[in-house]
């Protein structure tokens, strides 16, 4: 009985859930360690040697950008090596890395090292991104769409307390002893990784000299999925980011209290992320049920809806409860995207093309504030949300339209 179930599906783990358990503590505290930085991220820009307020700016952006841009270039190279050698590795690769990098960023002398480490940062990271290759390859099929929405919420997590505890530490303990903890605190998920973590024993494949000849990409037999899969990906973080550059200054023409500018921009970037943290599991197991192709038209087209009125709000209470709702609709998004992934690879290279997937996102997620940005001081605050809410329900139609016809070539 077992022998059939590991023929019908390979990548099943009886590990599953402790391995679950461990990616997401694992992704939420490293994603805690990675984004506490951003509350005070000029102020140690401007303690090591930038003197003007544009030089502050700049610096910061750099410095911040940088591990996405590097984090890009290397996801599908991990993803690649994770086929191959283990998806565990991969993760104690990245959670080690990391911890020796953030560790040696409280010890810099000068702006430039510290966008070197930031560099070094995004080449050694990407545990959150590991733990979903992980989890979507080592979790039954059946029960994919709920797993990957649990880790998303835990991811989510991360990135809604990061913030809020970096805004607290270094007033207590200053800057880098902040990120000296924040070192310690990866380096625990790095043992528990190690320690933890369960991965079968990856069976001898002697074919692999012909499949190491053909790429990742050309062993999947019907590439649109992916293909949709990748650019909706890219989509969703192109349009969440294009919003993000703006929400501070479109805030600030909401309220008349110009002090409570910065508290009340900080809860309608957590608003968002709430909901997400709240739906991405139910999401991701009525996906499982209904078809995970079909929450990810539908989210899409949700937010869209939800962008327009975002543009004509009067108070601020009215932004901060649509970019909640917002946040419950695309909670499942990224969850389905990687199931659908998931479900249309072979085995053997999902790892290099999940690792593909993420890449597009960081593409998105550096692309979206520029793009954002000039829009908002060429065409104004409304435009972005409205230009946000165009390529949403491009997006929704698209995959609509992509589903139907991969429906309609399947057999019955």
């Amino acid at each position: 009985m077992a022998q059939s179930q590991t023929t019908d599906q390979p990548a099943y783990n009886i590990h599953w859930r402790r391995n679950l358990v461990v990616c997401l503590l694992g992704s939420f505290t490293t994603i805690v360690a990675m984004t506490l930085l951003l509350p005070f991220l000029p102020l140690y820009v401007e303690q090591l040697g930038a003197d003007s307020h544009a030089a502050i700016v700049q610096w910061s952006g750099v410095a911040y950008g940088a591990t996405f841009f590097a984090a890009a270039l290397v996801a599908p190279l991990w993803g690649r090596l994770g086929d191959r050698y283990g998806r565990k590795l991969m993760l104690v690769r990245a959670s080690f890395g990391m911890a020796v990098c953030m560790s040696l960023t409280g010890m810099v002398q000068s702006v430039w090292q510290l966008v070197l480490l930031r560099v070094l940062i995004g080449f050694a990271g990407g545990y959150s991104s590991g733990s979903t290759i992980l989890v979507a390859m080592q979790t039954p099929k059946d029960r994919s769409g709920w797993a990957l929405g649990t880790l998303s919420a835990g991811i989510m997590a991360g990135n809604l307390v990061g913030p809020l505890i970096g805004g607290a530490l270094p007033p207590l303990i200053g800057i880098r002893a902040t990120f000296l903890l924040a070192g310690g605190v990866i380096f625990l998920a790095f043992l528990a990784t190690t320690l933890l973590v369960k991965e079968e024993a990856r069976p001898a494949t002697p074919a692999a000299p012909s499949a190491k000849a053909k790429s990742g990409w050309s062993q999947i037999p019907d590439k649109r999925p992916v293909a949709a899969m990748l650019a909706t990906g890219m989509l969703l973080m192109f349009a969440t980011m294009s919003i993000e550059p703006i929400i501070t200054v479109y805030v600030g023409q909401l309220v008349d209290d110009q002090n409570r500018v910065t508290l009340i921009s900080g809860v309608v970037m957590s608003a968002a992320a709430l909901g997400a943290i709240l739906s991405s599991s139910y999401l991701g197991k009525l996906a499982d049920r209904i078809g995970h192709w079909t929450v990810v038209a539908g989210a899409l087209a949700a937010a869209a809806l939800l962008l327009v009125p975002q543009a004509f709000v009067t108070a601020s209470w009215q932004l901060v409860a649509l970019r909640f709702l917002m946040g419950l609709a695309l909670g499942g998004l990224l969850p389905s995207i990687t199931a659908v992934i998931r479900h249309n690879v072979p085995d053997g290279v999902g790892g290099n093309v999940l690792g593909l997937s993420i890449s597009a996102q960081y593409v998105g997620q550096v692309a979206g504030p520029l793009l954002g940005g000039f829009v908002g001081g060429h065409f104004g605050m409304r435009a972005v949300f409205l230009m946000t809410a165009v390529l949403m329900a491009a997006g929704a139609a698209a995959n609509g339209l992509l589903r139907a016809r991969h429906l309609a070539t399947q057999p019955a």
